[in-house]
Order: structure tokens, then C-alpha cells, then sequence
């Protein structure tokens, strides 16, 4: 299987990371504003992008302050099946954030794309969690 892999620094504590990643209002101030979520294991989340497309994650980890695991269920066919984790360590100038997106069956031009995507919305969640203001869809690509 296929992964993405992203590794950034960002300057904020892991507990307001942590709450970016696992809150309705976290996740829609860097993901989507169409979100709906709420940090319970087994919980279904769900990110709408447009009046045509959403994704549905299972949320089957929450380790406070450290991790989080998604399991998408819906969403574009080559996102169904794949996992997303977010691993947070601490740094000495805020928290370290590894992104993860497996189980991908082969590195396409979707793959390729999400990448990049990935890219521009974990600099949205640097920015919220920095700054107060994230870059949540449509917006990301400011």
C-alpha cells in the first residue's frame, strides 16, 4: 500500500493542536467550515466540500494531546479504505505534527493531488493554531 507523509513544525502547545484536530470548531476553522464533528472514538465525522462532495471519517483514536486516527468510509473511491493519522511530539518551539494517509492501492494522479492538498491545509492548521486564522476551504489556496 501507498502513503502520504507530511512533517511540519507548529509553533503553538500540542493541547491547542490537539483540539484543532479533534473539535467541530477546530477542524472547521482549517479543514472545512461544512464540518461535523465531535471528539469521541467510534464517532462518524463529516467534511463537506461544496454542495456535491463530503468525506466521512471514523474516528477510531484519540490519545490526548498525541494522536489522532481517522478510517475514511466516504468519499472520492481511492480515499475509501485509507487511514489518516496525526501523530503530535513536543518540540522546543511547540509541537511537532506528522501526517499520515495510508493504504492508498497506488500512487495515481489523485494521490499525487491529495498530496499537495494535504500540503496547503496543514498550513491552514498552522496558521489557526499560530494565529488564530486558518485558510479552511474554499480558501486554502491563498
Amino acid at each position: 500500500m501507498k502513503s502520504i507523509y507530511h512533517r511540519l513544525l507548529i509553533e503553538a502547545p500540542a493541547e491547542k493542536v490537539y483540539e484543532a484536530l479533534t473539535t467541530q470548531e477546530g477542524l472547521s476553522g482549517w479543514w472545512t467550515p461544512d464540518t461535523k464533528a465531535k471528539p469521541e472514538v467510534n464517532s462518524i465525522s463529516r467534511f463537506a466540500f461544496g454542495p456535491d462532495y463530503f468525506k466521512e471519517m471514523k474516528i477510531t483514536e484519540l490519545t490526548p494531546f498525541s494522536s489522532v486516527k481517522w478510517l475514511c468510509l466516504k468519499g472520492y473511491e481511492d480515499w475509501v479504505g485509507t487511514t489518516l493519522s496525526f501523530e503530535l511530539q513536543p518540540h522546543d518551539k511547540g509541537t511537532s505534527l506528522l501526517l499520515q494517509h495510508e493504504g492508498w492501492k497506488a500512487y495515481t494522479p489523485e494521490v499525487a493531488s491529495c498530496s499537495y492538498d494535504w500540503a496547503l491545509f496543514l498550513r491552514s492548521l498552522k496558521f489557526l493554531c499560530e494565529t488564530g486564522q486558518g485558510f479552511p476551504y474554499p480558501d486554502f489556496h491563498r
